[in-house]
């Protein structure tokens, strides 16, 4: 991801692949954080998670560890305050983790704005976790963390010592709710009004000025907390009438070929209706080609993005970045129109975009001409077959 419109369309493309998901997106606290969340938000995300430079797994390096972002306290503030400003406070729900280990801790994340709160480090100490750091060496010596069957046998952990982690926590939230004068944590959701700074006495303690994280944001009117039900929506593309037309697919099983006449603002094409066959038939349950859908003109960003068995997309012309982004199975084919000069000299000439194949791990794409930058990155099962590509191509690949 290489921008917020790289993410835009990542969310776009989730948000087809499953219409029923909501989608969050996890931020570092840091400078500047406001400015992402609201890009993020923007892109219509259900979630933001601003995660504190506290926590991590245990295989982080200690640089990593110590120096990497700000507490979550500052970076949850300006979050919920740009958002506030930008009245997209109400659009998306914010989630925080980092180090949480009391009820205390979580109620002041709610002052601040958060509404979800993530627990983890604290869960792992209460199933017996040492903090040795030692995740990724396999020699984890409490067994918390291994796939040797003898260090699995030194593990004393259970699922009630959680449990009770978790009861504990939200007894002291009740407590101190209740000191508050309030029933539950979404009345004091945002109400930095309610936290003041303490003095510690001593001029060495006291040269921080905390009322930039306590500041209220203006609301002008709007809610200062998620009041959407659901999830934020994203427009139909073309699958809405791929599915219409295809119908018979899905009460029959019959075999199908269709046509369309594309523009580049046709995103994601074959992506919800892959998530409709798999839902109908399961990953295997269509020979490939069952359904082949035959386009003609310039595609847009995601061509096939997650295409499954059973689908193959034709195009006549060209397409644009993502192709194939995660291909489960699917048949993409994109080439150029039989009236195009470049007929007879694909070679020369650029017909997919950059980051084809990201992440895919089966299926099959054939392209005749060259694709940009970035070429089958992450692949990790699908075949492929094109004249030339970009820069970095192939990298990371797998299987």
């Amino acid at each position: 991801i290489y921008s917020i419109e790289d993410l835009a369309q990542l969310i776009y493309d989730l948000k087809q692949i499953n219409p029923d998901a909501r989608v969050g997106v996890k931020l570092v606290s840091e400078a500047g954080i406001g400015t992402i969340a609201a890009g993020v938000a923007k892109a219509r995300a259900d979630v933001i998670l601003v995660s504190g430079h506290v926590g991590g797994t245990g295989a982080s390096p200690q640089s990593s560890v110590k120096f990497a972002g700000t507490p979550w306290e500052m970076g949850l503030s300006e979050v919920n305050q740009v958002l506030t400003l930008n009245r997209l406070r109400h659009r998306v729900r914010l989630r925080v983790d980092g180090g949480l280990k009391s009820g205390r801790d979580v109620v002041i994340a709610a002052l601040l704005g958060a509404e979800e709160f993530g627990v983890g480090t604290a869960a792992l100490i209460a199933m017996g976790c040492l903090m040795v750091r030692q995740c990724h060496a396999n020699t984890c010596p409490v067994g918390v963390c291994t796939q040797d069957e003898a260090l699995r046998k030194k593990f004393a952990g259970t699922p009630e010592k959680v449990v009770h982690l978790f009861s504990f926590l939200a007894e002291e939230v009740r407590e101190i709710l209740a000191s508050l004068g309030a029933r539950s944590l979404d009345e004091i959701i945002g109400r930095t009004d309610l936290l003041m700074q303490v003095s510690r006495g001593g001029a060495h303690l006291d040269d921080l000025d905390l009322n930039p994280i306590l500041a209220q944001a203006d609301a002008g009117g709007s809610a200062r907390h998620a009041t959407l039900e659901g999830r934020n929506e994203v427009p139909d593309t073309l699958d809405a009438q791929m599915l219409e037309d295809a119908a018979p697919v899905f009460s029959h099983g019959e075999k199908m070929q269709l046509a369309y006449n594309i523009r580049n603002t046709h995103r994601a094409i074959g992506t919800r209706f892959s998530s409709h066959l798999v839902r109908r038939y399961g990953m295997f349950g269509l020979q490939p080609g069952h359904v082949t859908v035959r386009l003609t003109g310039s595609a847009g960003q995601s061509l096939g993005a997650f295409a499954v068995q059973g689908l193959r997309l034709e195009v006549f012309g060209d397409a644009n970045d993502y192709v194939g982004k995660g291909l489960s199975g699917g048949t993409l084919v994109v080439r150029p129109a039989p009236s195009s000069p470049l007929v007879g000299r694909t070679q020369e000439n650029t017909i997919l975009g950059n980051t084809v194949l990201y992440g895919a791990t089966a299926g099959q794409l054939f392209a005749a001409g060259q694709a940009g930058e970035r070429f089958a990155v992450r692949n990790s099962g699908a075949t492929a077959v094109v004249e030339g590509c970009g820069a970095n191509g192939c990298e990371y690949m797998t299987g």
